[in-house]
């Protein structure tokens, strides 16, 4: 079943932005890990620092202003969020942010080119959800496919 501490390590580690759903959940099986446990723990520490982000919005933003000014080129990631909101609207990015630039820059992009708070809460929800069972349905079978094979 594994130590109580490395759960709380699994819900800590997908709330930090760039590791995440997509490692935490994986590492987390590979490691032996209850597989149902984890994804619960792996969505909700994720949440948790998605809705921060979402509801200290304007107090990030104002310090990012204060801490870089104007903001003159935006980086890759940036760019690339631009884009899928463009293309798909605040459900795309949403839906695709966990695994091209990660949920919270998905968030906080998404408010900053105007998506309701409200409505940002609920794809972020509905995509780290989604993305949650992926990866930990993935990384389930993955492993047991691997014992099989050696």
């Amino acid at each position: 079943m594994g130590n109580v501490w490395e759960y709380i390590v699994v819900f800590l580690l997908a709330g930090v932005p760039w590791i995440e759903i997509a490692a935490a959940i994986p590492i987390a099986i590979i490691s032996g890990l209850q597989p149902v446990l984890v994804v619960i723990l792996g969505f909700a520490g994720n949440l948790l620092t998605t809705i921060l982000v979402i509801y200290l919005f304007e107090t990030i933003k104002n310090y990012l202003f204060k801490k870089r000014g104007e903001l003159k080129e935006s980086s890759k990631r940036e760019a690339r969020a631009k884009r899928i909101w463009n293309k798909y609207g605040l459900p795309g990015l949403a839906l695709l942010g966990p695994i091209l630039i990660g949920i919270h820059i998905a968030a906080f992009i998404g408010l900053t080119l105007g998506a309701a708070k409200n409505w940002t809460l609920l794809w972020t929800t509905i995509s780290l959800l989604i993305w949650s069972i992926v990866f930990g349905v993935t990384a389930y079978y993955g492993v047991e496919a691997f014992k099989v094979f050696f």
